[in-house]
């Protein structure tokens, strides 16, 4: 009933419905948004290297995730000590897109009117150390189907039986967690699972 009462995406309402549970609302709260507009993160083709350098200090080796948290917790501090304009050379300058910056943020803040009606509490901000296994215990509910567990070499075994690959523009392409949760599954050249956070197998189980 909790989530039918939430206006927005039940994959989104139901992350939310758990966050609630776990006390991480806030930062639940800016990953789903985030997951609902374009990456505001730029890579033009002939500056990969420098949009990979300006973006590194958002990562997380651990999960794809926090680095949503991280780089709204950067945009939100600039936002607050810049004027628009030099907001908007500064998204430049560091290749983030200023105008998907903003869809990102008027999301968030239809999603904070969703849950104050539903008498969900809001913290003001997100947490200084974001807080791992509160928020993945979060997502897990809502991407239940995006589970998977590595098999051999860069192979994982998905629900339904899907093999799959860790996306190469993850912070842990490179790596191989033994379980995984990604927001997304998509087939292009190969079955991807993109923007992936580990996971410990305990969680799915509750």
């Amino acid at each position: 009933k909790k989530l039918a009462r939430l206006p927005i995406d039940p994959i989104a309402g139901r992350m939310i419905l758990a966050a609630s549970d776990h006390g991480c609302v806030a930062e639940v709260l800016v990953i789903a948004s985030a997951l609902a507009v374009q990456d505001p993160r730029e890579r033009p083709a002939e500056r990969q290297a420098q949009a990979d350098q300006a973006h590194a200090r958002f990562r997380d080796p651990r999960s794809d995730f926090l680095a949503f948290v991280q780089l709204w917790r950067y945009f939100e501090e600039q936002r607050q000590a810049l004027s628009q304009s030099q907001l908007r050379k500064l998204c430049q300058r560091e290749y983030l897109s200023f105008l998907r910056m903003r869809e990102w943020r008027d999301i968030h803040r239809q999603l904070i009117i969703a849950c104050r009606q539903q008498r969900i509490a809001v913290p003001p901000g997100v947490a200084e150390e974001p807080d791992y296994t509160a928020i993945h215990r979060a997502l897990l509910p809502g991407l239940l189907s995006n589970i998977a567990q590595h098999q051999e070499d860069r192979e994982y075994l998905g629900s339904r039986n899907r093999k799959l690959q860790i996306f190469p523009g993850s912070a842990l392409g490179r790596q191989r967690p033994k379980w995984l949760v990604a927001a997304e599954i998509v087939e292009t050249s190969k079955v991807f699972a993109r923007t992936v956070g580990t996971i410990d197998p305990a969680w799915i189980l509750e």
